[in-house]
């Protein structure tokens, strides 16, 4: 009995064995073809070790190649849903990696932590090497994360002739330093993988100047380096009220409960919480003409802000928090001497109601959530709530937004927040967390306000919405934005020694009109040359 036991258990192994050989001689052969192959021209595979639909840097980046008539390859993970004008490009093709199995969640983290980390690795190498069809021309990677897409890239474009691009989004080690501390071993590690697997490329892109000044001094980089600071794609826009009510028309039924009694009331199709058909409600506040099929913005909506976060430590929701308890202390105060005083002026300014959304998703939203709904129970001036959007209503709210909020304070200091570029290309004016590098997008006083603590944020609050919706403040940051946005661009800047770089007004671009200046120059220099 127990030979034939020992005999099975044998021929298994010689089977699992020859299976094992027969499947490295085929990979084996496979690479070697594709090693042979040389990398087709106007092609890229573009790399995102994250959900592909909330990267939209990436997106903006694989639809500009696509423009160009490139075959371009989308590799991450499934999730929110990309872009529809991604998705709608005939050369574009989505790469989604699979997941670990369900089974790696159960057992305990020292053994699922390297298992993921090998199955990452083989299904990026099996994506990369053999599920395009040729080896591509160009292989873009965003960092973070670090580990291990950047050694992977490292391998692949080394073996199959592929150059490789790099888009600095932030320091990986840096965000790992948040959690750990900067002196932690895996700290350093995790910093030592970084320099060795991105200290050289065919070119290197950063989001600030900041970060192009740190990396090149203290790394030493190798490759073509320039500066392409994140902008919003060019349907981002100021909403007219007709899209305001249509996006309220939409989001009505999803809205809160604690809203009900907050908003004004809403009859649609007729009206919502921030418009009106005037003309065909008795309860219309205002007076003014117009066409009775055309909506107009309501004179007595609350202010409406925004803000997007990730809900993790490099945000720190608490300074929101204190600002808002702040504003609705002020408000009852500047509201109970207005209607105190009412009859000694009618033009008086009072502090009107906001409404505070947060979009995102992240670990801490739960808990700052619950302490949100305890706090709100009391208030009369303020309510905050989260909302989730689909892709194309997300800027459709910007749009509508009266002011928007940026928490952001960089795990590096050297990168800037897209939520703000974003705001800007909607022409809604920030209050923004200051950090080292912020005047590189925010000027203070000019397209927004900076803060430093939850006072001076509640300051600017009270700054930018006395006597809303007819606030001067605020008024006046929002002409700056529009006046900007129509100035064009400096595209007759020469530059030399194929660093590209954009001008001095970059951030009233367009994201397409920055990416042909910058990056474009880079990509065509060998189709041209060849093709």
């Amino acid at each position: 009995m127990d030979s034939n036991k020992s005999r099975d258990f044998h021929d298994f192994f010689i089977f699992a064995a020859l299976f094992f050989f027969a499947l490295l001689v085929f990979l084996v052969v496979n690479v070697f073809q594709k090693v042979r192959q040389t990398p087709k021209l106007r092609s890229v595979a573009i790399l995102v070790l994250g959900d592909v639909g909330r990267s939209p840097r990436m997106m903006y980046h694989a639809e500009s190649f696509a423009k160009l008539e490139f075959d371009t390859y989308l590799i991450g993970y499934k999730g929110s849903k990309p872009i529809l004008s991604l998705t709608s490009l005939s050369n574009i093709r989505l790469s989604y990696l699979s997941e670990p199995p369900p089974l790696v969640t159960r057992i305990p983290f020292v053994l699922a932590a390297p298992i993921k980390i090998l199955y990452q690795i083989a299904t990026i190498l099996y994506t990369l090497v053999f599920d395009i069809p040729r080896p591509p021309e160009f292989i873009m990677v965003q960092n973070p994360p670090s580990i291990p897409t950047l050694a992977l890239v490292w391998l692949v474009g080394g073996i199959m002739g592929s150059k490789v691009i790099i888009d600095w989004h932030n320091l990986g080690y840096s965000i790992l330093a948040l959690r750990l501390g900067e002196t932690h071993l895996l700290v350093n590690i995790a910093k030592r993988f970084e320099i060795i697997f991105g200290r050289s490329a065919y070119a290197h892109l950063f989001v600030t100047n900041a970060m192009r000044n740190h990396l090149e001094q203290e790394w030493g980089l190798i490759g073509h380096k320039a500066v392409l600071h994140d902008r919003p794609p060019s349907h981002f826009h100021k909403c007219v009220p007709l899209e305001v009510h249509e996006l309220f028309i939409r989001l009505g039924r999803p809205i809160s409960p604690s809203l009900v009694d907050f908003l004004p009331s809403a009859s649609p199709p007729y009206a919502t919480q921030f418009t009106e058909i005037l003309g065909l409600l008795p309860y219309s506040t205002s007076r003014a003409s117009s066409s009775p099929t055309s909506p107009s913005l309501r004179k007595d909506r609350p202010a409406l802000l925004v803000s997007s976060t990730s809900w993790t430590p490099d945000e720190d929701f608490g300074i929101l928090l204190e600002a808002l308890k702040l504003y609705e202390s002020r408000a009852r105060e500047a509201n109970c001497e207005n209607s105190q005083s009412k009859h000694d002026s009618k033009e008086r300014q009072v502090l009107p109601r906001i409404w505070m959304v947060i979009t995102g998703k992240g670990p801490l939203k739960e808990r700052y959530m619950a302490e949100v709904e305890l706090l709100q129970k009391n208030w009369q001036y303020v309510r905050c709530t989260s909302l989730w959007l689909e892709a194309e209503d997300y800027p459709l709210l910007l749009g509508s937004a009266d002011l928007g909020i940026s928490l952001h304070s960089s795990s590096s200091a050297l990168d800037l927040p897209m939520k703000i570029v974003d705001m800007f290309g909607c022409g809604l004016p920030v209050c923004a967390l200051d950090f080292a590098c912020l005047p590189e997008l925010v000027r203070d006083g000019i397209n927004g306000l900076v803060f430093r603590n939850a006072s001076q944020l509640a300051e600017h609050l009270e700054t930018l919405l006395t006597s809303f919706p007819s606030s001067s403040a605020l008024d006046s940051l929002r002409t700056n934005l529009q006046r900007a946005l129509q100035v064009p661009l400096n595209v007759e800047r020469h530059v030399h020694n194929h660093e590209h770089q954009e001008g001095d007004d970059w951030e009233w671009g367009s994201w397409s009109e920055n990416w042909n200046r910058v990056v474009k120059p880079l990509v065509l220099r060998d189709s041209e040359r060849f093709g």
